[in-house]
């Protein structure tokens, strides 16, 4: 007998979609920390970029998520926040990503000359994964969507949360 439609993880249509829209994001970061120029146009909204924190080990973005889990905001708002993380690097020079049976966070810890998922972006869409309240939702669904954007807004700011929803609309993304 084939497992019930409910038991099975719905379809990850906006995968593609929201890491195109993340990559702009962290472009436009990138380049604000490059040149020095945080005030960036957003479809007609000036906006002043906050900085971007980064990390330079496991131990940095354990006790980061440690901290963002929580925040009395974050606590309030999603029951998982109660379930703590464990962090660890990632072999090879694959994406960071969320293991949900066993609530790990894999980060690999640099590709080529880079350590590009020891940043705050990319620690917020896996601990956006974590709080996921159905683990029959869409990895990448609009409910991934919204809840990675109230977490970017609660702690890097409103700003950049902005620029998040801007962004992964402009790529088609759909948040719920």
């Amino acid at each position: 007998m084939p497992p019930d439609s409910s038991d099975r993880p719905r379809r990850d249509s906006q995968r593609a979609m929201v890491y195109d829209g993340e990559q702009l994001v962290r472009g436009v970061f990138d380049r604000a920390d490059e040149f020095g120029h945080r005030t960036i146009d957003v479809y007609g909204s000036q906006l002043t970029l906050p900085v971007e924190r980064r990390f330079a080990s496991v131990a940095s973005v354990q006790s980061y998520a440690d901290k963002v889990l929580a925040l009395n905001w974050v606590r309030a708002r999603w029951e998982r926040a109660s379930v703590p993380i464990r962090v660890r690097a990632r072999g090879g020079a694959g994406a960071a990503h969320y293991e949900p049976a066993t609530a790990v966070l894999a980060v690999p810890l640099h590709t080529g000359s880079t350590a590009w998922a020891l940043r705050e972006l990319v620690v917020l869409h896996e601990l956006a994964h974590h709080l996921a309240p159905d683990p029959g939702q869409p990895p990448h669904g609009p409910e991934f969507c919204t809840r990675y954007a109230e977490l970017v807004d609660g702690v890097i700011g409103p700003e950049a949360a902005l620029l998040v929803r801007a962004t992964l609309t402009g790529c088609g993304v759909r948040f719920g």
